[in-house]
């Protein structure tokens, strides 16, 4: 009988027999400014959801892979990678090209998390899914839109979100509040935030090059829009859950701090260098954002 392989030669096997992972480009420190610049030449004042744009480094091992006005990031390890977000269906190809144009194979993607469950932000998970085989993790009640494709009729902008669908996924795992993604030394941290759509959900993860880490936080959508006959003064309950998640994250330590539409963060002009890239009252000036914005709807319908 042979005797056992200890735990270090086990993981040293392990480490040997797995398929090779690229990571093409070495991190650097702050975001590509020249790849930002072109980014912002080819978007110009376009607002389709699916208008390709190039890839750019956000930070160190996070990058910017999705469309002219719908965020997606790629958080890269040498064992793997995990996929935030994946915009809409039409958007998928563009996405995947950017991923390679990078130096990352696709296939190399080991988990594809999701902000909510809109068509814009999920609408292209199906196709992701499939061209990467990688698992997806979503919330408990994101989980239950995306195994149907069809939007919730509770949702404050279903008079919209009707008539447009998209492709059913299956999720791999459901995640709460504190819930960890791993894949190699990449941490993609959960917290819900509940407001724009039932399972609204954020990520904060540590992104690192030369030898400095920063946060990058993935705060969610908190905009109180309604799509008629739809009145938040009806729904107080969302009202409450709406003013919590802002009191949750006016509380929070964004450091860099990316929303799923990045005009709203004024994220392009940050990479840019034309604003701070984390200013330190990021995520309180994003909360004061959605409360006065939510405070303005109820005022409109309570006018009317």
């Amino acid at each position: 009988m042979e005797p056992a392989l200890s735990a270090r030669a086990l993981a040293a096997l392990a480490l040997a027999l797995a398929p090779a992972v690229v990571h093409a480009r070495p991190a650097s420190a702050g975001p590509d400014r020249a790849a930002t610049q072109a980014l912002v030449k080819q978007c110009g004042d376009t607002e389709d959801f699916s208008a390709p744009a190039p890839p750019a480094r956000l930070y160190g091992n996070t990058f910017y892979v999705g469309t002219c006005t719908v965020s997606v990031l790629l958080v890269t390890s040498p064992q793997g990678h995990v996929l935030v977000d994946s915009a809409t269906d039409q958007a998928v190809p563009a996405i995947l090209a950017n991923i390679r144009a990078l130096g990352f194979r696709p296939e190399d993607i080991r988990w594809i998390v999701s902000s909510h469950e809109h068509f814009d932000h999920v609408g292209g998970l199906a196709a992701l899914q499939k061209a990467t085989g990688a698992r997806v993790a979503l919330s408990a009640p994101a989980a239950r839109i995306a195994q149907t494709g069809a939007p919730d009729p509770a949702d404050s902008q279903f008079g919209v979100l009707k008539d447009h669908p998209f492709a059913p996924v299956k999720t791999d795992r459901i995640v709460t509040p504190g819930s960890v993604i791993r894949v190699g030394p990449v941490r993609l941290v959960m917290s819900a935030t509940p407001g724009h759509t039932t399972g609204s959900t954020s990520w904060s993860w540590q992104s690192c090059a030369d030898k400095r880490c920063r946060t990058v936080s993935y705060v969610d959508s908190i905009s109180a829009l309604a799509a008629p006959p739809y009145r938040f003064t009806d729904h107080p309950e969302v009202v409450a859950r709406f003013r919590r998640t802002f009191a949750a994250i006016a509380a929070r330590r964004c450091g860099i701090l990316v929303t799923p539409h990045p005009s709203v963060s004024n994220l392009f002009e940050r990479m840019q260098g034309q604003e701070p890239l984390a200013p330190q009252d990021a995520c309180r000036a994003y909360a004061a954002k959605g409360r006065k914005g939510l405070d303005a709807q109820l005022a409109k319908e309570t006018a009317k």
